[in-house]
């Protein structure tokens, strides 16, 4: 179900960019940004897939909040990578407005869950 999601396609392609731009940084950076905004990025994805995986719908929140705040601690990795030149200002543009894009989209799907939740509870 979460595969058909344009969300978690998005953020799966994403995912796949930053494995391919963080190819570029120094190798000093291997045990540090390198594997920090990966881990960040592929957690968008992962965290959708599980929170689809769970019964009840307010477990389904919080995988989606947890995805959403992955999103914006990439939001600031993407500037320190920026800042520290390991990419140019086109790049950083591109993908900063890719994870926004994505910040919306979650955003969008908590609120969807969370209003669709309060219209299951008024109609018991």
């Amino acid at each position: 179900m979460y595969r058909k999601l344009k969300v978690w396609k998005k953020s799966h392609e994403f995912t796949l960019e930053i494995y391919k731009q963080t190819e570029k940084f120094p190798s000093s950076e291997r045990m540090a940004l390198t594997q920090q905004i990966r881990r960040a990025a592929y957690s968008i994805p992962m965290n959708i897939a599980e929170g689809f995986g769970t019964i009840y719908r307010k477990q389904l929140v919080n995988y989606l909040s947890i995805a959403r705040g992955s999103s914006f601690e990439i939001s600031y990795q993407l500037i320190l990578a920026r800042d520290l030149k390991y990419w140019d200002e086109e790049t950083y543009e591109r993908l900063n407005g890719q994870i926004v894009e994505i910040q919306k989209m979650i955003s969008g799907l908590i609120r969807k869950m969370q209003q669709d939740n309060k219209n299951n509870l008024k109609g018991n």
